[in-house]
């Protein structure tokens, strides 16, 4: 008798295994947003301004210089910016995110001037 009940323990053990769910494997991360995280640090950085302060962006690529006044994005992949050359002429440039390298920093406006402040649309979900 210790022979069958201990079969027939086994038996319940081996239907239960099977019918059980399996375990849940962990979900993949989810791919990082590079757009909203460039997003979200400018403009950390902005709300962190005193009202005499500027936040200066500049976009270099080769030999030119932007100083960037409005970042637009697109697709969250894709960054238009807007702003003057070093020969002061509008110029926008257009870069993939994960290509995308800015230079930023604090500067002091001029007595009696008003910062600037840099406009930045993101994409409509």
């Amino acid at each position: 008798m210790a022979i069958g009940e201990f079969t027939k323990q086994l038996a319940q053990q081996a239907l239960l295994n099977v019918t059980k769910e399996p375990p849940k494997e962990a979900a993949p991360p989810e791919a990082e947003n590079v757009g909203a995280t460039i997003v979200a640090q400018l403009n950390a950085m902005q709300k962190a301004l005193k009202e005499d302060e500027e936040l200066m962006v500049f976009f270099h690529s080769g030999a030119e210089r932007i100083r960037v006044m409005e970042v637009y994005w697109p697709t969250w992949r894709v960054a238009v910016l807007k702003g003057v050359s070093q020969d002061r002429v509008m110029t926008r440039a257009i870069s993939p995110v994960e290509a995308l390298q800015l230079v930023v920093r604090v500067g002091k406006t001029q007595p009696g001037a008003k910062a600037s402040r840099l406009s930045v649309v993101t994409p409509k979900s």
